[in-house]
């Protein structure tokens, strides 16, 4: 008994260190950028505010006339140069700063709202009971993999969004300068995260891609609604028929932003203003699904199904969990030998291969 509430108190040991972590990572990557915001405020605060030169520009049919969008001559050399103004860019500004953010807004807020009513009105997935004998589900390299890139993941979101939304949500409370101070500090560390963030999220999506297409059971957990329809647990395996859907939106939304994101890396590589902008648009477009998705598996994995969360900690589950989540998995577990005997109270050592 004494050796089984040690193990039990250990575990709560390695959730709690890991609820701090990624609390630690969350504000971190919103604190970090902020220290140059307090450093302007400091310096700016006995500044008097500069008068504003509010009258209109007389020259108005001569911009007119520019943003036709004729070539002229200049000195400078580089792509799209001899274009003093591209009307395009009027078109992208209103994408952007319409259905994107306006849209992307309502979306994000639209899915919180959504996760909070589905809790309360059917709660957690609950484990039935727990054996004690437990079952290897993810190796510690698939643990790996999946914490690096959902940390980045994490960093990415918030620095990205912050700068997407800087206009309408940061300038109102920091000022210009402190928004210039604070994005000054979430590009970079956006930019040079995002080339980590690519190499993991490509070794996730191989490693784990051949365990994510369709059974014929994945249409009865769909039907079922993942087992809140009806009082029984659909059958899944390795993969459940939801984690599938969550891998391909991923897999999709994934290569957008990754080739969005190489172009606006990138841009000296001769990309033209016009694909610049579409780049934009669509990596801002892809990132705002992502996060959306994202409190959805966040929420599936840890407060929505019991003993979820400690499967990615641990990298092992409750015979029982399996057994009731993933019921056609544990059944090849068992004809296998690798299922733990009845009479062990230890957990088993053997490495469980995701059905394919």
């Amino acid at each position: 008994m004494k050796a089984n509430a040690a193990k039990s108190q250990a575990r709560r040991a390695k959730r709690g260190w890991a609820l701090w972590a990624a609390l630690i990572v969350v504000l971190g990557s919103m604190v970090l950028p902020l220290t140059s915001y307090v450093w302007v405020a400091v310096s700016t605060a006995q500044e008097a505010p500069e008068a504003r030169d509010d009258a209109s520009n007389p020259r108005s049919d001569y911009w007119r006339d520019v943003r036709e969008g004729s070539e002229g001559y200049t000195a400078v050399s580089g792509q799209g140069m001899d274009v003093l103004i591209q009307s395009g860019g009027q078109v992208w500004r209103e994408i952007r700063m319409g259905p994107v953010i306006t849209w992307g807004a309502w979306g994000i807020i639209g899915i919180l709202v959504a996760i909070a009513v589905f809790h309360l009105i059917f709660g957690g997935a609950k484990l039935e009971s727990r054996s004690g004998r437990k079952v290897l589900r993810w190796p510690l390299f698939d643990r790996i993999v999946h914490w690096w890139v959902a940390v980045l993941f994490v960093i990415l979101a918030i620095t990205g969004l912050s700068l997407l939304f800087g206009r309408s949500a940061l300038i109102p409370l920091l000022g210009l300068e402190g928004f210039a101070a604070y994005a000054a500090v979430a590009k970079p560390i956006h930019d040079y995260l995002s080339p980590l963030f690519i190499i993991g999220l490509v070794v996730m999506l191989l490693m784990w891609i051949g365990q994510n297409f369709p059974k014929s059971y994945d249409f009865v957990w769909l039907r079922k609604g993942g087992g809140y329809v009806g009082k029984t647990h659909p059958p899944a395996g390795f993969v459940n028929a939801g984690e599938k859907i969550w891998f391909w939106l991923l897999f999709i939304f994934g290569i957008v932003l990754m080739v969005s994101g190489f172009y606006l890396l990138f841009p000296n590589l001769g990309f033209d203003r016009n694909e610049m902008q579409w780049a934009t648009i669509s990596h801002g477009i892809s990132a705002l699904a992502l996060t959306g998705f994202v409190f959805g598996h966040i929420y599936l994995g840890t407060l929505g199904n019991e003993g979820s969360f400690e499967g990615m900690i641990t990298g092992e589950v409750d015979e029982n969990w399996a057994r009731q989540h993933h019921s056609v998995w544990y059944e090849e577990l068992k004809r296998e030998g690798r299922a733990p005997a009845r009479h062990e109270p230890a957990a088993t050592t053997a490495r469980t291969t995701p059905a394919t």
